[in-house]
């Protein structure tokens, strides 16, 4: 049986994990990757309305997958830890995975 130890790790590693479980939200985590950016730049960057990118980002903040600064007017975002791009790598073997999968699938058929 999973201790309550273990059932409180697996759900904050599920709110990680939902934090970051949006289009968006992994095209600014991917933008981040290698270096911090201002909002405005993120903004252009996925293409999307600053109050959507706002929501998005402080959906990140919370769950402790970024981290911010004030440098004046601006607001300046990073990756709080440098492991989530290896993590969305890894999400994407999976669907590399999947799609050939299902592509060998669809030949033999």
């Amino acid at each position: 049986m999973i201790s309550q130890a273990q059932q409180n790790l697996y759900g904050c590693q599920a709110e990680v994990i939902k934090a970051v479980a949006h289009p968006v939200r992994i095209a600014i985590v991917d933008f981040l990757r290698a270096r911090e950016q201002c909002v405005c730049d993120i903004v252009t960057h996925v293409g999307a309305e600053r109050s959507n990118v706002s929501r998005h980002l402080a959906v990140m903040v919370n769950a402790g997958v970024l981290s911010f600064r004030k440098e004046g007017l601006k607001v300046i975002y990073r990756l709080e830890t440098c492991c989530m791009p290896e993590f969305l790598e890894c999400v994407a073997r999976v669907v590399e995975q999947r799609n050939a999968r299902e592509n060998r699938l669809s030949r033999a058929v």
